[in-house]
């Protein structure tokens, strides 16, 4: 039926498919002028040999949007939002450019893998992901990338703790502060957002992280640069270098993949507390080689010495006993290092500071920074060596010592210091005298000084003794006083009784106190009472004083000699009486005188 009413326009357009797929060259025409429409309402009938060869091309060439396997498209068309993608099916596919992130040279006539994320949204287009596709085939290039060493490209995303989040193939990769280049990095925000290349050196298939590296790629440009350095490197070699790091003690140099240090020593002739005031970090320097060891792994390098020595720029004109002023830079225990030309420093010696004889630290006289005045004392322009000084400037005070300080003339002092013999006494600057212990008190028994007087005190003294060739004074405090043992000599002279009471009982014996000056000692067998017990503490009673020694400030008294002597006195007492009574019975002379006349009578009478 359908035959008959063919028309000769009908079977021309019923033939006109078969003649085209008959003449067609190439399959893309076949398909591009297939009607679809017809065929499926059965209008145009095809031959099976056509059908079946029609439909082994549509397979060959057309994507099941059925399959989730991941296809390679072509970008036909570019929006500011999306692409448009040709997979070969019945329509192109949309991708939002947010998935191109990582690749924003992004252009029509690009070859991208994707996956049909939806067959048809609700207005009928085809969507598709490029990021799924590329998260599927990720992981195999990835390991791919590992195995085989091979520089992959990745787009660095954002920051985070220790590094940065790298995209690599889909796969969000970490890139450690530590492998993004090979010197210290302080910026890390300037590589968000870029495309950088990278070596993928870890992969942790467990908890699918990956580990990639930047540095790594420079490492290995660098270590053939450094071969070719190193095997050039000589003293004295003058190269260009960038400052790498700077640390406490001197700055790192890059020379291009070998890296140096220069001392901070060997910075500047001048002395400096910390490398930064001379250099910055990525600052570029001229730099020489002073030293490096065996396999040249540790080259030592100076700033400094590509300019000239600033000794050698020393004028001439200066010599021993000029004036120089400077700036203090360094002190010590010894002394203080005064810079008086750019790099050319004088030692002033402590003992050059002050005229005073007591030597004390550097510090008690300028610190750091100061600006002095001094004076040349020696110059060594070979050794490069200046010694200074500061008291030169002022006259020297023991020059009219014996007019001012003359012996037996009274002066006030500060007490400067110490010794276990005595007190230094300052009378004016560069004038100290010492003090002996046995000088400080005519009364109190000192051990020590510091019993005495205290650091800062000031004293009264007399000059004792005057050594102007030695530069020594002897000096007195107790001298400004009377001794008063001198009157006591006289108020506690041997035999004199005084009332006390036993303040201690000492070894051998015990102490009573006369006064605030007088304490005596009173030996055990002097304590015995009348009743022949003894004294104890508190006890008061009378002493009698049995030695008094001035020099020695000794005074010994006895309670018992008191009861003893009155028996003495008794005894002589009584001894005296007898023998006056025996004088009384003894004849006269003139009785005597009698009785030998009368015997001379009677004898005569006889005759």
């Amino acid at each position: 039926m359908a035959e008959e009413k063919s028309t000769p326009a009908a079977e021309e357009q019923q033939a006109a498919p078969v003649a085209q797929v008959e003449t067609t060259q190439n399959t893309q025409e076949f398909l591009d002028n297939f009607n679809w429409d017809k065929y499926q309402e059965g209008i145009e009938r095809v031959d099976e040999s056509k059908l079946e060869e029609f439909e082994k091309l549509v397979s060959e060439n057309f994507v099941d949007t059925a399959d989730e396997d991941v296809v390679v498209g072509t970008v036909v068309y570019l929006t500011d939002r999306e692409a448009i993608i040709d997979i070969n099916a019945k329509s192109e596919g949309v991708i939002s450019l947010n998935e191109f992130r990582y690749n924003p040279d992004l252009k029509v006539g690009d070859k991208v893998e994707v996956l049909i994320d939806i067959r048809e949204d609700k207005t009928g287009q085809l969507v598709l992901s490029h990021r799924k596709a590329r998260t599927i085939k990720a992981w195999d290039r990835v390991n791919e990338a590992h195995e085989k060493e091979v520089i992959v490209t990745g787009f660095v995303k954002c920051r985070t703790k220790g590094g940065m989040i790298v995209d690599v193939f889909g796969i969000e990769a970490f890139l450690p502060g530590s492998q993004i280049d090979v010197k210290p990095i302080r910026d890390y925000d300037q590589y968000v957002g870029k495309n950088m290349e990278f070596k993928v050196v870890k992969i942790n298939h467990e908890f699918k992280n990956v580990v990639v590296s930047h540095k790594a790629l420079i490492e290995a440009d660098i270590e053939e640069q450094k071969k070719e350095i190193i095997g050039q490197l000589e003293k004295g070699q003058v190269l260009e270098g960038v400052v790498k790091n700077i640390t406490s003690y001197g700055v790192f140099i890059d020379l291009g993949g070998v890296d140096g240090l220069i001392h901070i020593t060997d910075l500047s002739w001048s002395r400096i507390n910390h490398p930064n005031e001379v250099v910055e970090l990525d600052q570029k320097l001229n730099v020489v080689i002073l030293d490096f060891d065996d396999n040249k792994s540790r080259i030592q390098l100076g700033l400094k010495q590509l300019e000239k020595h600033p000794w050698e720029a020393l004028g001439e004109e200066l010599k021993v006993g000029d004036k120089v002023k400077g700036k203090v830079v360094v002190i010590a225990d010894y002394g203080a290092f005064v810079e008086v030309a750019e790099g050319v420093e004088g030692l002033v010696h402590v003992s050059e500071m002050s005229w005073s004889t007591h030597l004390r630290s550097a510090q008690d006289f300028v610190k750091v920074g100061d600006e002095v005045e001094a004076v040349v004392l020696t110059l060594d322009r070979e050794d490069r060596k200046m010694s200074l000084g500061i008291k030169q400037l002022t006259p020297d005070p023991w020059t009219d010592i014996t007019e001012k300080y003359p012996v037996g003339s009274k002066h006030k002092g500060i007490v400067r210091n110490f010794t276990n013999f005595g007190v230094f006494v300052e009378l004016e600057e560069g004038i100290d005298g010492l003090i002996y212990i046995s000088d400080l008190s005519w009364t109190k028994k000192i051990k020590h000084p510091s019993e005495f007087v205290s650091v800062g005190d000031t004293l009264e003294v007399v000059v004792l003794e005057l050594d102007v060739e030695g530069r020594k004074l002897s000096l007195g405090h107790k001298q400004t006083t009377d001794n008063p043992w001198d009157k006591y000599e006289t108020e506690f002279a041997l035999e004199t009784v005084h009332k006390a009471t036993i303040s201690e009982i000492v070894d051998k014996g015990a102490t009573v106190v006369f006064n605030d000056d007088i304490t005596a000692f009173v030996p055990q067998r002097h304590l015995e009472k009348e009743d022949g017990s003894k004294l104890g503490k508190g006890d008061e009673a009378e002493f009698k004083i049995i030695e008094f020694n001035k020099e020695f400030k000794r005074v010994v008294a006895s309670h018992t000699a008191i009861f003893k002597e009155e028996e003495k006195r008794a005894v002589k007492a009584a001894v005296r009486k007898q023998a006056a009574k025996a004088e009384e019975a003894k004849p006269t002379l003139g009785d005597a005188n009698e009785a030998l006349q009368a015997l001379k009578d009677k004898m005569e009478g006889k005759n």
